[in-house]
């Protein structure tokens, strides 16, 4: 499916493309997806030089999912001594968090094809092998704490979200009571590497110049909206290419 893509990226950028092959779910349970993406990335990093590349001039880049293991094998690599540092990341309509079901973006396109609302969450919870049982209640927010809300409200609160994203509406919800139940079966979304927006500003400070596209017609808009908030707030320079016309899955 990629194999185009990454030859028109390599020949109008003159760059070398690598394409990672990582295994996946569910026959390889999460988080094998970012362990190969991981490990793929760290062993070029390392052998750069025999493939004709500056090691100080690597990118990393990825898609949807892509974007969410892009993002995560960035922070990984922030405290790493024994390679290179990144030169930048792309973040192509990133997933990058799963406390939030109900910003301005899931309201406006829940019903937009090819990521409709429901099925964003029903695909993660495919990923994590958990029970989709509980997708209803994953969209009311009932596996986040208030304690856990409260962290997280100054990172994705939609007032980080610029008023021009929420004029074709936009509803405050308030989410449901907390469930200890449904908490177990879904809290491995609040992990930073399932949900890279949650990390410590400690870990995004350190993160390289960042490239962020964003679709209008796409539920995970405001991921990337408020990643590049969190990004700039830490210092961190960020280009965001939001595409007014675009929808999930455009390029």
């Amino acid at each position: 499916a990629y194999e185009r893509t990454c030859r028109y990226f390599a020949r109008k950028t003159n760059s070398v493309v690598v394409s990672v092959g990582y295994r996946l779910a569910p026959e390889y349970p999460y988080p094998t997806q970012f362990e190969d993406c991981l490990t793929a990335t760290i062993h070029f990093m390392r052998t750069a030089q025999d493939y004709g590349v500056d090691p100080s001039r690597i990118i990393v880049c990825g898609d949807s999912s892509g974007g969410t293991l892009t993002a995560a094998v960035a922070q990984a690599l922030v405290n790493r001594k024994d390679v290179p540092k990144l030169r930048a990341q792309i973040l192509i309509y990133p997933f990058l968090q799963g406390v939030n079901f109900n910003l301005p973006s899931y309201q406006q396109n829940e019903c937009i094809p090819i990521l409709l609302k429901e099925r964003t969450i029903s695909l993660g919870l495919k990923y994590l092998n958990a029970d989709s049982s509980a997708i209803n209640n994953v969209l009311q927010g009932c596996h986040v704490s208030e304690e856990l809300r409260l962290k997280y409200q100054k990172w994705l609160s939609p007032d980080n979200i610029p008023h021009e994203f929420k004029t074709r509406g936009y509803t405050p919800i308030t989410e449901q009571p907390f469930s200890e139940e449904i908490y177990k079966l879904a809290k491995t979304v609040l992990e930073p590497v399932f949900s890279p927006l949650l990390s410590e500003d400690s870990v995004i400070a350190q993160l390289p110049e960042t490239f962020i596209l964003t679709c209008e017609y796409d539920v995970l808009r405001d991921d990337g909206l408020l990643y590049k908030k969190r990004l700039e707030d830490q210092g961190v320079k960020v280009t965001l290419c939001h595409l007014q016309e675009g929808f999930h899955g455009t390029i």
